[in-house]
């Protein structure tokens, strides 16, 4: 598959105009809920480098969308304590717009259909900025080499999509808009499995490319197959961090987020779970 041309590859940082060794997305001690009182992330930091896939696990309401909507400048006034750094500039309660100007597109959970637009008017919707049509028509067929179906579909409603061809949209429109930093929210969330496989098989080129992921995912199996290093995130904390490789070997991650349990070192699925032990 082709690459998109824009996207630098791994550790070539001073291409995308910051010092070597830079993140492309830092966060420290972030503290960010809703309506000033509620809070859901309670210190968390993380560190994201440019050709990078880090994944972040978590049940339900562990604050996972919270994290990614506090990066994107989505909830008012938030972080209340702590710092968004985006390629070495703080972005702390910088607004959306200026956010996705330097560089960061975030795939919602819902996919964020326009459902009367067709394909094509979607994906020429992410380039919107863009003033560089031909480069603009470039990255649109390089996107198909992704997505083969999308072109098939350009003239078809994106409401009238199968739930894996939206969810293929809603990337498509993202990198149209030339990201270094791919945010994804949940992107195996009601996909039927060998579309989860197409869908992160996409998400690992797309990465191999040069451009870096922040994914944020339950399918741990998955999340781990293409991540470089991860965090668990349980009620607003990062419990756990590592490589992939470690994550996947280790028995709490095995137990809560894998669906298997490792005793006297053989594997099986788990019937009852035990206690969670981080430390």
């Amino acid at each position: 598959m082709s690459a998109l041309a824009s996207v630098p590859r791994p550790g070539s940082s001073g291409a995308l105009g910051v010092p070597a060794g830079t993140p492309l997305l830092e966060l420290r001690t972030v503290e960010s809920g809703y309506h000033k009182q509620l809070r859901v992330l309670k210190g968390v930091s993380l560190k994201l480098m440019p050709g990078t896939c880090v994944a972040v696990l978590g049940s339900n309401g562990a604050g996972k969308s919270t994290m990614l909507k506090t990066v994107m400048g989505l909830i008012d006034d938030e972080p209340r304590k702590g710092t968004v750094r985006v390629m070495g500039r703080d972005m702390t309660r910088a607004d959306t717009e200026r956010i996705s100007q330097a560089g960061i597109a975030y795939v919602v959970e819902d996919r964020g259909m326009f459902p009367d637009l067709t394909v094509g008017e979607s994906l020429r919707l992410g380039a919107y900025h863009r003033n560089d049509r031909a480069e603009v028509r470039a990255d649109l067929e390089r996107i198909f080499g992704y997505f083969p179906r999308l072109a098939e579909r350009q003239k078809q409603a994106s409401g009238t999509l199968s739930g894996g061809e939206q969810q293929m949209l809603a990337i498509a429109r993202a990198l149209m808009s030339r990201p270094k930093l791919l945010m994804l929210d949940e992107p195996s969330l009601g996909l039927a499995p060998l579309l989860v496989e197409e869908i992160f098989g996409v998400i690992r080129e797309i990465n191999r490319s040069g451009m870096g992921i922040l994914l944020v995912e339950q399918n741990a199996n998955q999340a781990l197959a293409i991540a470089d290093y991860g965090y668990v995130l349980e009620g607003g904390r990062f419990v756990l961090e590592g490589s992939a490789e470690e994550l996947r070997s280790n028995e709490n991650v095995q137990e809560f987020y894998l669906g298997v349990r490792a005793d006297d070192g053989e594997p099986r699925l788990h019937v009852r779970r035990r206690r969670r032990r981080w430390n």
